[in-house]
């Protein structure tokens, strides 16, 4: 799976329809859902990386009805709103890991939009010196002490990533 989906105005790249129909699909599935919108000024170097995506006075939580796109422009409407929104963006990355989709408006091309699920919160377990196994791509970590155990199943292609990691 692709950790990011990328769309740009005006591109050559033969994929940049596919990679539009991905965004669409994704922006369609927000419908009903509470997103976070938050926008930011891109820094001079660009690097959108360096933004502080922290929640600020301005940054929104709704829940999202009627997300399309038509076009190339994003259609939304929030609650107890009549009329519809939309932007439409010069470019437009969807992480797929986070399931947040960064859009940069035509109109503010200084501006960066990202709209994302509400942050999931993941329960952390901590498994102190636990016992590891590791059989058929399954790695299995058990902590006596807590009478845990935790099975994580892998692809060959995790496990060679695990192992490098590890090798490093």
């Amino acid at each position: 799976m692709k950790l990011q989906t990328t769309w740009q105005l005006g591109s050559n790249n033969p994929e940049n329809p596919n990679n539009l129909d991905t965004i669409r699909q994704w922006w369609a599935a927000l419908a009903g859902k509470e997103i976070t919108w938050r926008q930011r000024l891109i820094p001079d170097s660009g690097d959108i990386s360096q933004l502080d995506w922290e929640p600020q006075r301005f940054d929104e939580i709704f829940l999202i009805s009627q997300p399309e796109i038509r076009g190339i422009t994003l259609y939304w409407q929030k609650p107890n709103s009549a009329t519809e929104s939309n932007t439409t963006p010069q470019k437009l990355a969807l992480n797929h890991t986070r399931q947040e989709l960064y859009i940069f408006p035509q109109s503010q091309q200084s501006l960066v939009i990202r709209v994302g699920l509400l942050e999931v919160k993941y329960q952390r377990i901590e498994l102190n010196n636990p016992e590891v196994f590791v059989e058929n791509n399954v790695l299995l970590f058990q902590d006596k002490n807590q009478l845990l155990e935790v099975q994580i199943k892998l692809t060959s292609e995790q496990l060679n990533q695990l192992n490098n990691f590890l090798k490093s």
